[in-house]
Order: C-alpha cells, then sequence, then structure tokens
C-alpha cells in the first residue's frame, strides 16, 4: 500500500497540506467539497504537489514539516528548486533577517 503528502491550491490562492492512502480519491473528496476541511470553502481545488511515501507515519511526518513551512519554500519545493528550500531553511525567507548568523557576543563594550 502506498500513501501519499500533497498540496492543493484553493480559489483564495492559499495552499492545503494533507496526507492520505489513496491520493485520486481524496483530491475527489476536495474537488467535490465532501470533505469537512479547510478546502471545502476555497473550492475549487488544484492538486500541485503529490510525493509516494511507504509508510502512513512517513506521509503524516511530512504533511507536518511542510505545514510549518512558508509559502516561499514551499513554492520552492513544488518547482523542484532543492537549492532555494536549502537556503530559505537556514531562515533566509524570514523578513529582515540576515542570510548569515551572528558572529558577535551580545557584549556592548561598556561591560
Amino acid at each position: 500500500m502506498s500513501f501519499w503528502v500533497y498540496i492543493l491550491r484553493c480559489a483564495d490562492n492559499s495552499y492545503y497540506t494533507g496526507h492520505t492512502d489513496n491520493l485520486e480519491k481524496r483530491i475527489g473528496e476536495h474537488q467535490a467539497g465532501l470533505s469537512d476541511s479547510y478546502t471545502s470553502g476555497r473550492l475549487p481545488v488544484e492538486l500541485v504537489f503529490s510525493q509516494e511515501c511507504s509508510t502512513r507515519i512517513e506521509a503524516l511526518t511530512a504533511e507536518r514539516q511542510i505545514k510549518g513551512w512558508s509559502r516561499k519554500k514551499k513554492e520552492a519545493m513544488m518547482r523542484g528548486d532543492w537549492a532555494e528550500v536549502s537556503r530559505l531553511a537556514k531562515g533566509a525567507d524570514r523578513e529582515g533577517v540576515s542570510d548569515h548568523p551572528s558572529t558577535s557576543s551580545g557584549r556592548t563594550g561598556n561591560e
């Protein structure tokens, strides 16, 4: 049996991430508004990413990880731009945050 993690783009341009053991059936449920979830009020939806997983735990773990990502990072993954995913994982997608870690001790010199 295969399991899937997937991302849908909703009519309001938001993303929904989920996992399932029957991708085709689950997407159909979302598109028909049968799922009692985030997507039912944001139809129509479009499948924009899916990845097969070997176990339900692997699919659930991937879903939870992706849900914690920024929109930019999700879109980089959907494009297959793994260099950008890696860059964004280092905090480069946070506004006002430097791409480089601080090397300062935090002392002001007046101590």
